[in-house]
């Protein structure tokens, strides 16, 4: 069976965007974006809300100029080629390949999927992850903490879930930013 894992930048306080919906201080540095690429490589499909998808479909288009650098190019190849779900009432059609929407989350399709699927299965949003996570979907929380306090916004994971975890990888990066991997348990 594939694991669902959920993966995320943070900040130090817990964030994935600050108040104001902004991200801009969560881009990684090469260093923590080649690592990046190599944690989401395995993935095969990605479950997305939709404004997570709409954030991640630049990913469709980019690594094409003769400029951007390998690691982009690297990313945008892992990104197109896995399937990606999107879970949204409003989004009428998808803007890149590989990709279905689905009108409402739900956890037993997401358990069918896991199921059936060869390769592992990645979360994205901290408002899907909530709900997946509540549901007892999630095998595996993989954290990028950024050395920042942005002081509020959306939360990386969920209020009022107790889920005990087993650290099962760290890294430290020179930019300071932490990589901690754990097992739901």
């Amino acid at each position: 069976m594939a694991r669902l894992i959920y993966s995320a930048i943070t900040s130090l306080d817990g964030y994935t965007a600050d108040a104001a919906g902004t991200f801009d201080w969560a881009a990684p540095d090469p260093a923590v974006h080649g690592f990046v690429n190599d944690v989401e490589r395995p993935i095969g499909t990605y479950l997305y809300g939709r404004r997570m998808y709409e954030t991640m479909v630049y990913w469709e288009t980019a690594g094409a100029e003769p400029g951007e650098a390998s690691v982009e190019r690297d990313f945008a190849g892992i990104w197109q080629a896995a399937d990606k779900v999107v879970f949204s009432t409003t989004l009428q059609a998808p803007s890149s390949a590989r990709t279905r929407i689905e009108r409402a989350f739900d956890p037993t399709e997401v358990r069918r999927l896991k199921a059936e699927s060869s390769r592992d299965l990645g979360v994205g949003g901290a408002h899907l992850a909530a709900q997946a996570i509540t549901a007892g979907l999630v095998d595996e929380i993989q954290l990028f903490v950024t050395p920042i306090l942005v002081g509020g916004g959306t939360a990386a994971l969920p209020d009022g879930v107790r889920v005990p975890l087993e650290l099962v990888d760290e890294r430290r990066f020179g930019s300071g930013t932490v990589f901690l991997r754990y097992r739901v348990v």
